[in-house]
């Protein structure tokens, strides 16, 4: 069950989404209630709910304020609701993350469709983490990047792990250094397998998908 948290300064309105909605079939269960963004912080900090439902326009702290505040830092999914003519307004609460909106009386199934919606993206975070964490502890195993931060002491496989650190993202073969240091290829694989336990191409391979894997870790980009 999601943990969800209402803060609503209006009495009528906060105690009817508690009371009126089925939280149940949504998967839900209402672990608070707050009537300011002051007040909404201590129950953020006390209940860690997954879902935070907030007005904007409350007394004390408003909406906004609150989510600045904490959303960073407990992890949870907002929706805000909002009346028409705090709509716009209500639309700076894109770039703190929160991409789900009601406006004010609140449509039940709007609701319920918002939170599916949340619970399916929680759901995938969970997912891509877990997937993280597993690829994080045969990261450990491999050792594939350990090279980076320490030298092998061979001229040739430290060349190597160099060429791959610095050019990764672009087109590299073992031809092409064999070529800069004047040895052969096969010369070369055999010094880098010796050293690393990978040849180049296999060691190149993982490094990418490594890479790849930090790149998606910090969310930075679309995949």
């Amino acid at each position: 069950m999601h943990k969800v948290l209402i803060v609503e300064d209006e009495d009528i309105m906060r105690k009817g989404l508690i009371f009126m909605a089925d939280w149940q079939s949504v998967g839900c269960t209402v672990v608070g209630e707050a009537v300011n963004g002051l007040d909404g912080l201590d129950k953020i900090q006390r209940h860690r709910p997954d879902i935070v439902i907030v007005d904007i326009n409350m007394p004390v702290m408003d909406g906004l304020e609150m989510l600045e505040k904490s959303i960073d830092e407990y992890g949870y999914d907002a929706i805000i609701v909002s009346g028409y003519g705090e709509f716009e307004y209500a639309r700076r609460g894109i770039s703190l993350g929160v991409t789900e909106y009601l406006l004010k009386p609140i449509n039940y199934s709007k609701l319920y469709e918002a939170i599916r919606k949340i619970q399916a993206k929680r759901s995938t975070d969970t997912n891509i983490k877990n997937a993280m964490r597993q690829i994080d502890a045969e990261k450990k195993k491999l050792g594939i990047l350990e090279f980076e931060k320490a030298k092998t002491g061979n001229h040739y496989v430290d060349l190597m792990l160099d060429a791959i650190n610095e050019k990764y993202a672009e087109r590299l073969s073992l031809n092409d250094i064999s070529e800069l240091c004047g040895m052969s290829s096969t010369y070369l694989n055999v010094k880098f397998k010796n050293e690393t336990g990978y040849t180049f191409n296999d060691y190149l391979n993982r490094y990418r998908i490594q890479k790849a894997v930090d790149l998606l870790r910090k969310n930075q980009y679309k995949v």
